[in-house]
């Protein structure tokens, strides 16, 4: 039997409202976790998954350095972008309109307990997804995301990654440039990498595309990769 992965999608949403989101879902199923390991019976942990684009805003992961975003406060302001310090893994990157942002919240003993799969997981369904536009790209060993000619001098990023996990739940995920206005790039060092270019499908392909035709089929790449089957969210009050 396939796991069931409940399907939010919030549309254009502030940075700061999808992460508090997902921190209500990701704590409810450690909580969970923790009462199944207690003995409590009857419960089951759900899964989640978050689709959505931001207005313009830089994150920052627990492992990166400040110093990689090139904007102070006057700067961010005069761009209208905002700034995060948050709890996943990697350095800076981007969000914004234009950008396919997915978060899965998944309980990887329904699916794996393996993070480095996990993330090569991910990985393929854009690659897959990608082909499906006509677009040809793969990974870059000993660097997380999804390139265009990774191992050449033209290499290019078309897709950010970086998680966090506890208890094998996991939280954040991925920002996929479709449409995106990469102009905002040139005010960091994306993922802390100053000698590869980054890259959308627009760039690639000379024109722009349907967020959601594109959005649809990266929603059934995962659940392919995956093996789980969408359902209804069901909002739990606690």
């Amino acid at each position: 039997m396939l796991p069931e992965v409940q399907l939010l999608d919030l549309g254009l949403i502030d940075y700061k409202k999808a992460w508090d989101l997902q921190e209500t879902l990701f704590n409810i199923s450690i909580q969970d976790k923790i009462k199944i390991r207690n003995g409590e019976e009857n419960i089951s942990i759900k899964n989640y998954i978050l689709f959505c684009e931001h207005e313009h805003v830089f994150t920052l992961g627990k492992s990166g350095s400040i110093a990689n975003l090139l904007l102070d406060e006057a700067g961010l302001e005069k761009e209208h972008a905002t700034y995060y310090k948050i709890n996943r893994g990697g350095d800076i990157t981007y969000h914004g309109p234009g950008q396919i942002v997915v978060y899965p919240i998944f309980d990887l003993d329904q699916f794996f307990t393996d993070i480095h799969k996990y993330m090569r997981f991910l990985e393929e369904a854009v690659i897959q997804t990608l082909k499906d536009f006509g677009i040809e790209a793969g990974r870059v060993p000993g660097l997380t995301g999804v390139w265009i000619e990774g191992e050449t001098e033209r290499a290019r990023k078309i897709c950010a990654m970086g998680v966090k996990s506890s208890r094998w739940v996991t939280m954040h995920g991925i920002g996929f440039n479709v449409n995106s206005d990469l102009s905002y790039f040139s005010h960091i060092i994306p993922c802390g990498i100053n000698d590869k270019a980054v890259t959308s499908m627009q760039q690639e392909l000379g024109n722009s595309l349907s967020m959601s035709e594109v959005t649809n089929v990266l929603k059934q790449k995962l659940a392919d990769q995956f093996r789980f089957k969408y359902v209804e969210y069901k909002q739990e009050n606690r």
